[in-house]
């Protein structure tokens, strides 16, 4: 069984039984309910994807841990645990329809994971929030209060890192602590951002009544829309990428689907290294265009297979195409990778530290997938024997038995 399907069966009890409940106690505060659950549903059906692993939902997200932190004077009755998971599940489930219907990409497991991260928000903030504690404008209450706000957003926050760094774990062979770390890093971007925001929707809720969503959330919708811009900006930028790299399949100094297959595993070696996703990125770029400065030489390799170059021939067309990549003036990290992805270990990184380790996963992914790709003919094993006869020389020793775990976990082209 799946951590999705974990997941999903987690937050589907969570969100039966809380819905069970609330028919049986009513709904309290209707106008809040129907607000909030109005603000997650169209959070959910504007989602996006910024970072290409997991789909965003900013203003669902703030909606919905606003809710959860809703006090008097305004609002008369707070909602209870059960009424913020109904009201939370059935909003979300009611966003996502519209993007089943058109079509548009969606993800129910994400969705499952920012209803059980708000449920444990939810529980955390009525545990530790008594009954007649309210915004009633003096220092005290007010202190009280965003403390506990803090500690509901940050239970949410953790408990949503946990179990993306876990998914991560499985999906990608990542180190659990390197993926925990990673989605701690997005959590203190994106995630603080939506805590912030969720808390002064409920404050201004709180305090102005319905007055309070539409001060808060038109400046996100706002924010919202140029997060949209920059991941449409993003998609551009890695499809003007992959077309940089398909100019080598093109002219014939590389077989069809080479620098596609070179990044894939190389990319399966950053993720097992557990690079951050900064470095994942700029290794997955170096891979797809190491091979761009072979379009300075004179003939291409028979069947695009570097490997049969001299070494200065190979070390030649690295300078080159880091020479092409750095004139992007972007891509500096990218063509630092490119231009020692053929030094031989022991005249590179064994004695230099400043050389990247994306240099060696790229040597090494390009070697494996001359000898076992698309018309090679070596077999898995085979072509690890040939590897292994250069750790230390050609390869870097820790690049190569990343590599063995990789293909022991059963990688494929």
């Amino acid at each position: 069984m799946g951590s999705g399907v974990v997941i999903l069966f987690a937050g589907a009890v969570v969100g039966v039984t809380a819905l069970a409940m609330t028919v049986r106690r009513g709904v309290t505060d209707w106008p809040y309910a129907v607000t909030f659950g109005l603000l997650v549903a169209i959070g959910e059906t504007i989602q996006f994807r910024v970072d290409r692993s997991k789909n965003r939902a900013p203003i669902a997200t703030s909606a919905a841990l606003g809710y959860v932190l809703l006090r008097p004077p305004e609002v008369s009755i707070p909602p209870d645990v059960a009424q913020v998971i109904a009201v939370t599940g059935l909003a979300t489930l009611a966003g996502l329809l519209p993007r089943v219907i058109a079509g548009l990409p969606w993800d129910v497991v994400v969705s499952a994971r920012r209803t059980l991260s708000v449920a444990a928000a939810a529980a955390v903030f009525s545990a530790v929030t008594p009954a007649d504690l309210y915004w009633d404008r003096s220092w005290t209450s007010a202190i009280e209060l965003t403390g506990a706000m803090l500690l509901a957003v940050l239970t949410a926050a953790v408990l949503d890192a946990l179990v993306g760094a876990g998914q991560a774990t499985e999906k990608y062979n990542q180190p659990f602590p390197a993926a925990l770390r990673d989605e701690t890093m997005i959590a203190a971007r994106i995630g603080m951002a939506m805590a912030i925001s969720g808390m002064l929707l409920a404050i201004g809720t709180s305090l102005l009544g319905l007055w309070g969503p539409p001060l808060v959330v038109v400046p996100l919708f706002l924010t919202q829309f140029a997060f949209r811009r920059f991941a449409s900006a993003q998609r551009t930028y890695r499809t003007t990428v992959r077309s940089m790299a398909r100019s080598t399949e093109i002219a014939g100094f590389s077989s069809p689907g080479q620098n596609a297959r070179t990044a894939q595993l190389a990319v399966a070696l950053g993720h097992d290294l557990g690079l951050t996703p900064a470095r994942m990125e700029a290794l997955e770029y170096a891979a797809l265009l190491s091979g761009v400065g072979q379009l300075a030489l004179a003939d291409p390799s028979p069947g695009g297979a570097s490997l049969l170059r001299t070494r200065e021939e190979r070390q030649r067309a690295a300078e080159i195409g880091a020479s092409v990549i750095e004139r992007s003036g972007v891509l500096d990290h990218v063509a630092e990778i490119v231009r020692h992805s053929n030094d031989p270990y022991r005249q590179g990184r064994a004695n230099n530290a400043d050389i990247p380790v994306e240099s060696g996963i790229v040597n090494v992914a390009l070697a494996y997938e001359q000898l076992v790709g698309e018309g090679s003919g070596q077999s898995p094993d085979k072509a690890m024997e040939s590897i292994g006869l250069g750790i230390g020389a050609e390869y870097d020793p820790v690049v190569v038995e990343s590599l063995r775990r990789v293909i022991g976990r059963g990688f494929r082209f």
